[in-house]
């Protein structure tokens, strides 16, 4: 494997201009992320602060056991508990297979920028996964998609789920998942990788109960080796020790809501578009009703100074609230405003690692941790990588393409162009002339059997319709032919446009790891974690 650096911009106006650290985005934020001197100062700032570190510890221990017992695990536990010691954190939703390739990046950027900071600061960093097991939406996790012709087909894992239950509470079908994984091997081919690929899924299966087991335990498996540590937010462990920084979000509800409103009108008088949906009577926190097994998002009542739920199902006094956080945690989850909060309060984070989409929410979050006395981390955006296997990169060279080009708008322009070379222009004009005289002799056609048989005329029109429609299947097949001709080079160009940029997406918006790991092994995703990346702003292409 081999990386190059591009220059390309980001996802998003706001995302790019954060690359750059114009002074139009910089207010929004309490770091600079690229400058060494912000982490020197970040870990200043968390030497001040206190952290549950044994009890996390202790609970990120027992939940990975299930899942590996490695020296590696166990040093990172060890490091956690260390006073010292900071994380560099970043988090996914429990795609199936892991999802997109992102979650796949995401995480190696958490464990290369751990790796960077400890050797640069000489204190223990933990790179640290979390799992976004609280989200309610089993629509956007339940499926990948797979190369079949010249489309991205979406496949959808076999395994209905109707309430709007935790990802982390759903209990995966495991007869479906096997039987799917195989599906989806046969469908990429057989290799000699394919047979060890579905042993991996089938034993990590067999320790798993939920679909977030499954998700961390595949992980686990593809960055077996590293000092990574998971934590699923939506475990009911975990709740326990967010016990009391619940309490300081109820009781602070008003607070966050305005201080997000605020926040976000700065940011709107920039020129920005927000991206966080919220009324001022969110409370930002979700409860769970058990009698209905879903997700419920809280709005605080300034009239009767209830939080109710959806449509009034039911209602809390702040007292009642606090009462279930402090006895029931588990009742209780984050929303998208206060998860970084909660993130912040459990751990020392040195560093976020985001994608373009959060480095523009948590630019909405400035004031909330304001409010509460506390800086938000430096945000470092996640690596963007582009994976160039070398037969792509062979059509590449012989259609004479930029990658760079490629990468960011796909192969349409230059496909358009190459078909509209090898146009027929004289078989066009042909067939243009021979309907137009068509057309002109089927008007006298009209006129006479307008004078001698109307009733025919419906009859008449049917006709023409029909010889004309001859023509232009003729004509198409002809045309057919002279692409034909050159359908070696046009299958060079959807197949540069399938590997790179499938559906006009971003490669690891669209492709999973499972294609990679089937063709090229297992220790595929391990490679690609130990070469060399700068978190300069560049995408990253890596040969393979």
């Amino acid at each position: 494997m081999e990386i190059s650096n591009l220059l390309m911009p980001a996802a998003n106006r706001f995302a790019s201009e954060y690359l750059q650290q114009t002074d139009q985005i910089k207010p929004f934020f309490h770091y600079t992320y690229n400058e060494p001197s912000s982490y020197w100062n970040r870990v200043e700032e968390l030497r001040s602060r206190e952290f549950p570190r044994e009890g996390l510890a202790n609970h990120i221990e027992s939940y990975m056991a299930r899942f590996t017992e490695s020296e590696e695990t166990s040093h990172s536990i060890v490091k956690l508990k260390h006073p010292d010691s900071v994380v560099v954190i970043g988090g996914q939703q429990a795609g199936i297979f892991t999802g997109p390739l992102y979650t796949i990046h995401k995480v190696i950027s958490i464990i290369q920028l751990a790796r960077q900071k400890e050797a640069e600061l000489g204190i223990p960093v933990v790179p640290i996964f979390w799992i976004a097991g609280e989200d309610h939406d089993y629509q956007e996790v339940n499926h990948l998609y797979v190369p079949e012709g010249t489309i991205a087909n979406k496949w959808i894992f076999p395994q209905k789920v109707h309430e709007k239950i935790m990802v982390t509470d759903i209990e995966i079908n495991k007869e479906h998942c096997k039987n799917w994984a195989g599906q989806l091997v046969s469908h990429f081919g057989e290799t000699a990788h394919s047979r060890e690929l579905l042993y991996l899924i089938e034993s990590t299966l067999e320790k798993s109960e939920t679909f977030t087991d499954f998700f961390a335990g595949i992980l686990m498996e593809l960055f077996k080796g590293t000092e990574l540590l998971i934590v699923d937010s939506g475990h009911p462990g975990l709740r326990q020790i967010e016990s009391g920084y619940f309490d300081a979000i109820i009781r602070n509800h008003a607070a966050v809501a305005d201080s997000l409103s605020f926040q976000q009108k700065a940011i709107i008088q920039e020129g920005f578009p927000t991206l966080i949906e919220a009324t001022d009577q969110s409370a930002n926190l979700f409860y769970y009703d058990i009698n209905t097994n879903e997700r419920v998002l809280l709005e605080y009542n300034s009239e009767t100074a209830l939080f109710v739920g959806k449509n009034a199902a039911f209602s809390f006094s702040m007292d009642e609230l606090l009462e279930i956080a402090r006895v029931e945690p588990q009742l209780l989850s984050n929303n998208v405003v206060t998860r970084p909060l909660m993130q912040e309060w459990l751990f020392p984070v040195l560093a976020f690692i985001g994608g373009p989409g959060e480095i523009a929410y948590w630019a909405e979050l400035k004031l909330i941790f304001e409010h509460f006395d506390i800086k938000m981390p430096p945000i470092v955006p996640r690596l963007n990588i582009t994976i160039l296997e070398r037969s792509i990169e062979t059509d590449l060279q012989e259609l004479q393409m930029d990658v760079s080009e490629v990468i960011r708008r796909g192969t349409d322009n230059e496909k358009q162009a190459f078909m509209d070379s090898i146009r027929d222009r004289e078989l066009e004009s042909v067939f243009t002339s021979a309907k137009d005289q068509v057309l002109e002799q089927y008007d006298k056609f009209h006129e006479k059997t307008a004078q001698i048989a109307p009733s025919l005329l419906t009859m008449l029109k049917k006709n023409e319709e029909i010889v004309i429609g001859q023509l232009t299947f003729m004509q198409k097949k002809l045309e057919d032919a002279v692409q034909q001709r050159h359908q070696v080079t046009l299958d060079k160009y959807s197949r540069i446009s399938m590997a790179l940029r499938p559906e006009g997406l971003p490669q690891e918006r669209v492709w999973n790891v499972l294609y990679y790991l089937n063709k090229y092994g297992l220790d595929f995703v391990n490679r690609l974690a130990e070469l060399e990346y700068e978190f300069d702003g560049t995408h990253k292409l890596v040969r393979i």
